[in-house]
């Protein structure tokens, strides 16, 4: 087996450093000189091509059988898409926005709680992923003096309140028409981003990608907790 994977997928033997004949190195070539010159023959394609769609036909096989067997014995393949934090300590900066009913609101206001600030846009893939996550979190943990503000960054209000019903976000979503968030405020370009303010309005987190719940719960609920 290991000399027809050889003739085919390209493995090479080690050298020795000394000179050898083609034949001595890989013997499965055979050598004919002529006068019309020389002929270099694999001896390995004795194997008909036709076996070849017949092995391929049976490692697939052997897949869906494995397949079969990890479904069948309770295995359900977890996509982990969220990053770690990064630990940062600066002042929260200064952002003052206007929400989905009009009403401005500035990240001042929320001083004395622990604030998660995500941006995020309809059209990325991963900020829709994490929406849910975000509020299984926040319906657990509101009371503890815990909020979302999610910051959209440049979609049309009437996509973002579409987005909203569709995912029942119940947190804080305000609108940033201009970019000012991402560009002037937090300087990002990577959505989704998100930041943790402490309750003294220092921004402690900052992530940059998706969050589940398990990264949420190892770094987010200390801060909750230990600030209350």
């Amino acid at each position: 087996m290991f000399t027809l994977l050889s003739c085919y997928l390209g493995t090479h033997r080690p050298s020795s450093g000394k000179h050898h004949h083609l034949n001595d190195i890989y013997p499965e070539f055979e050598i004919t000189i002529s006068a019309k010159g020389i002929l270099i023959q694999n001896r390995c394609a004795i194997l008909p091509r036709k076996a070849f769609p017949l092995i391929l036909l049976g490692l697939g096989l052997i897949l869906v059988a494995v397949s079969a067997y990890l479904i069948s014995d309770g295995f359900t393949p977890q996509t982990n898409f969220s990053t770690v934090p990064i630990k940062v300590n600066f002042p929260a900066p200064e952002l003052t926005l206007t929400d989905t009913q009009g009403v401005t609101h500035s990240l001042a206001e929320y001083r004395g709680q622990i604030v998660l600030v995500n941006l995020w846009a309809t059209w990325c893939p991963p900020c829709k992923e994490e929406m849910p996550t975000l509020q299984t979190f926040y319906n657990k943990h509101k009371d503890e003096g815990f909020i979302i503000i999610a910051v959209n960054d440049g979609d049309p209000a009437t996509d973002v309140l579409q987005f909203v019903d569709d995912y029942n976000l119940t947190f804080p979503v305000w609108l940033d028409p201009t970019y000012f968030a991402t560009e002037q405020v937090f300087k990002t370009l990577n959505l989704p981003s998100s930041y943790v303010i402490d309750r003294n309005g220092t921004v402690q987190l900052m992530w940059m990608g998706g969050i589940n719940r398990k990264t949420l719960d190892q770094y987010v609920i200390p801060l909750i907790t230990e600030q209350s």
